[in-house]
């Protein structure tokens, strides 16, 4: 199993010692940083302010592929706790290359916030988290509905679903809070979202 480290952009680079997922970069860290870099200025916007700062921030996610599963809470007191995070890389690795990489924590705050406005406490079903650089690449010559540029390499993305919630009213909801990316595949009955800036398709 693989694990590579970027730099994230939900840390501040003056106190490194804050940050979840470390400060080391690696090969695809380039490209991941890269990708970042646009979102590292960014407000903490909407979704700060409707989670807080106090309490505790609690996520259930179980991957299609693998059945792998995090419940817990992943964020408390001000700050993202380093070992749920550790574990949700795991849970939404590459599966076909057995590569992790860190995940953007506010991708999960995206979910939370989403999920919440849907007064739902179901498990997200995730399909789709990291890809790969390859992955990413070969998606993308099968369908045209793949960027050759997602922020699924980059940790910033997952396609998912709830149960019992179907997925143009998550796009919809997801889409109003302006909280990033939000795109809708209907006939595959899942929502893409990420922690980009806010667009939709």
């Amino acid at each position: 199993m693989r694990l590579f480290q970027h730099s994230c952009p939900a840390c501040d680079a003056s106190n490194d010692t804050a940050c979840p997922n470390g400060s080391g970069i690696g090969r695809r860290g380039l490209f991941g940083a890269a990708l970042g870099l646009g979102y590292a200025a960014m407000p903490e916007s909407a979704i700060a302010q409707r989670l807080g700062n106090s309490g505790a921030r609690f996520i259930a996610i179980r991957r299609a592929q693998t059945g792998e599963s995090f419940h817990g809470v992943y964020w408390r007191d001000g700050r993202y706790d380093r070992e749920a995070l550790q574990r949700l890389d795991m849970v939404l690795r590459d599966p076909g290359m057995d590569e992790a990489t860190p995940m953007d924590p506010r991708l999960f705050d995206v979910l939370v916030t989403v999920q919440r406005a849907l007064d739902s406490t179901d498990t997200w079903e995730v399909i789709s988290g990291y890809r790969a650089p390859e992955t990413n690449a070969a998606r993308a010559r099968q369908s045209g509905r793949v960027s050759r540029a997602s922020l699924h390499m980059s940790g910033m993305a997952c396609d998912s679903r709830l149960p019992n919630r179907n997925s143009l009213g998550i796009a919809r909801i997801a889409a109003d809070m302006q909280t990033g990316g939000v795109g809708l595949y209907r006939r595959d009955g899942f929502v893409h979202l990420d922690c980009g800036p806010a667009r939709r398709w």
